[in-house]
């Protein structure tokens, strides 16, 4: 069933966590997981971080920094309009000219 709950674990920073999540989400949260860890062990190689928190923190970051540049991207996309009444001048002259 696509809205079946499972259980799963998930490794960040070398720690596991016990999830509760649908079993469609379940490819994106492991990957998400992945992603997160890898970033982490960027930061935490290559900055000075005192502890795994630390680069767990700036991933989180960079990570909400880009959620919102997306989000904001698709609100820019959306309030972009059109303006058809050039267009819609012409459709109504060929019209009146049409029906004369």
């Amino acid at each position: 069933m696509a809205g079946e709950d499972i259980s799963i674990k998930v490794n960040i920073g070398d720690r596991v966590y016990p999830l509760k999540i649908q079993a469609r989400e379940e490819e994106y949260v492991r990957k998400a997981a992945k992603l997160l860890n890898e970033k982490m062990g960027f930061f935490n190689s290559n900055f000075s971080v005192k502890d795994k928190v630390d680069g767990l923190a700036m991933a989180a970051l960079e990570f909400a920094v880009d959620s919102l540049n997306k989000s904001n991207e698709n609100i820019q996309y959306k309030q972009q309009s059109i303006d058809f009444s050039p267009l819609e001048d012409q459709l109504t002259e060929i019209e009146q000219l049409l029906n004369s």
